[in-house]
């Protein structure tokens, strides 16, 4: 693409995700499901903050594209090494984790991970919207934009302190408020629990190889370009 359509693309995406942001934190209804958006709020949930997190990675990618060509200056070179870095760690490792895990549990149970209702506080269009469609808009976005990712080993201790962090925000949760943030934890044994983890830390680490080789057999060259800041 030519970096206008570019910069017209990352410019719709934000203004998409900053929506999709209002609409979640503004959802209200005169009926709420039991122990929904009480302790934690909204913040407790994967996908708002999710959803957070691409509004703040396309803000900072439109921004780039803005400055595109000035882009020999340092601090225009460290605003694009961190847009990568936060589009490799974060913002499509969580998209693709929060599509993949949602629909395979729903899938098995709902009641699991989205009680019915639900439906009564976020309408359907807004269900997929955070659910379905931020896996290919991160697709799209590795196909349409060159990334480059830090060394693995660095990208996936980065990986796993924000998976951490996240895990022990919902063990805080539990034993603040006595809890799940998901109701098929409270399912789980301790055994179970830990090995829950650790498959969720698998298929993190997985889907953050998966995004660094795709974006490796796209754009190759520029991947190996080093860029110095």
């Amino acid at each position: 693409m030519a970096s206008a359509a570019i910069l017209l693309y990352h410019g719709s995406v934000f203004i998409w995700y900053f929506f999709l942001t209002y609409s979640l934190l503004t959802v209200t209804a005169t009926e709420q499901p039991a122990g929904v958006f009480l302790y934690g709020g909204q913040w407790k949930y994967l996908t708002v903050l999710n959803v957070v997190l691409q509004t703040l990675f396309y803000a900072v990618t439109f921004l780039t594209d803005l400055l595109f060509p000035i882009r020999g200056i340092k601090l225009v070179k460290c605003i694009a090494y961190y847009r990568d870095l936060l589009f490799a760690v974060l913002a499509f490792p969580a998209a693709t984790f929060v599509f993949l895990s949602f629909w395979a549990l729903y899938s098995y149970d709902r009641q699991l991970v989205y009680p019915e209702g639900l439906d009564k506080v976020i309408p359907q269009w807004l269900n997929h919207a955070v659910h379905s469609a931020v896996f290919p808009i991160a697709v799209l976005e590795i196909v349409t934009s060159p990334h480059h990712y830090p060394p693995r080993r660095k990208g996936l201790i980065l990986l796993g302190i924000c998976s951490i962090s996240y895990i022990s925000w919902v063990i805080w949760i539990y034993l603040a408020d006595g809890n799940w943030v998901y109701p098929f934890l409270g399912l789980l044994s301790p055994f179970g629990f830990l090995i829950f983890l650790l498959c969720s830390h698998i298929l993190a680490v997985f889907v953050y190889i998966v995004g660094e080789t795709l974006n490796y057999i796209l754009w190759g060259e520029v991947q190996n370009k080093k860029m110095k800041i």
